[in-house]
């Protein structure tokens, strides 16, 4: 090989070096700028998460929302401001009995299975009317949202006749469907839903259905709640009639046996 050949060949090389050492000069520049632009994303994705979660933070929830409507739906078969006078029985019963009770409540599960049957049937005799208040404290105490979604759907029931409301009160208070205190089933619509097929009234009820669908009777659950609250009654069930607590003989708590809630309403009635 020439001398001439070999110097060329040289500076071939060098030449093939520089243009691979600017290729890639330029590959390495257009990386950092993607890393410093994909850092940039990232810092205004984080940074907007974080902004969107305090706005969510920030939100009022649902049942907050509610609570400051002032247009309230109320069932049908109800009376009084906002609807929230709840009486079932015959205009023939003489005394009322009011009922306050919580949905997600375990006592009052307790109390309606052993109780509510004889209860049912007194009102259909005629024996007394039911004032019904309904509460959501449990709601309250645990950050959930059972006690009110179920009042609400009691609220469509009701809207359907006051033999379904009592029918569908039951269901949800039965040994199949009535969760554990700290179990939010009743949160969920389709929860509900499924305990309102047991109920011939309310299975396949379109009305109902989009009723608790569509939280038709959630303003008119927190106003049920507000008479609970206003009305002096610390726990659930409590019983009351003529302005007294309905109690076992003996005891400051609501009767839990058929025997001892017979003996208290007849006294009660002969008060």
């Amino acid at each position: 090989m020439s001398k001439r050949n070999s110097q060329a060949n040289k500076a071939a090389a060098r030449e093939r070096l520089r243009e691979e050492r600017e290729r890639q000069a330029k590959k390495d520049k257009v990386r950092r700028q993607l890393v410093v632009i994909g850092s940039g994303i990232a810092v205004l994705a984080v940074a907007g998460g974080i902004g969107f979660g305090i706005m969510q933070a920030n939100k009022p929830g649902h049942w907050e929302s509610v609570a400051k409507e002032s247009n309230v739906t109320a069932p049908k078969n109800t009376s009084g401001k906002n609807g929230t006078t709840v009486v079932v029985g015959k205009d023939s019963a003489k005394k009322t009995l009011e009922l306050y009770e919580d949905s997600r409540c375990p006592v009052c599960a307790t109390f309606e299975q052993a109780v509510g049957g004889t209860v049912d049937k007194d009102v259909a005799a005629g024996k007394y009317k039911i004032k019904y208040i309904g509460a959501t404290f449990i709601d309250d105490a645990t950050n959930g949202e059972g006690s009110k979604n179920a009042l609400s759907a009691l609220g469509a029931a009701l809207n359907v006749s006051p033999d379904a409301f009592l029918a569908y009160k039951s269901a949800l208070y039965s040994a199949e469907f009535h969760p554990e205190e700290n179990d939010d089933k009743f949160a969920k619509d389709s929860y509900l839903l499924e305990v309102a097929d047991s109920v011939p009234a309310l299975k396949s009820n379109a009305e109902f259905k989009k009723n608790v669908e569509d939280g038709t009777f959630d303003a008119w659950a927190i106003k049920m709640s507000e008479t609970f609250d206003k009305s002096g009654v610390k726990g659930t069930p409590t019983l009351r009639m003529d302005g007294k607590n309905v109690t076992a003989e003996g005891s400051d708590n609501a009767p839990m046996t058929v025997q001892e809630f017979s003996t208290a309403i007849d006294r009660a009635l002969a008060g």
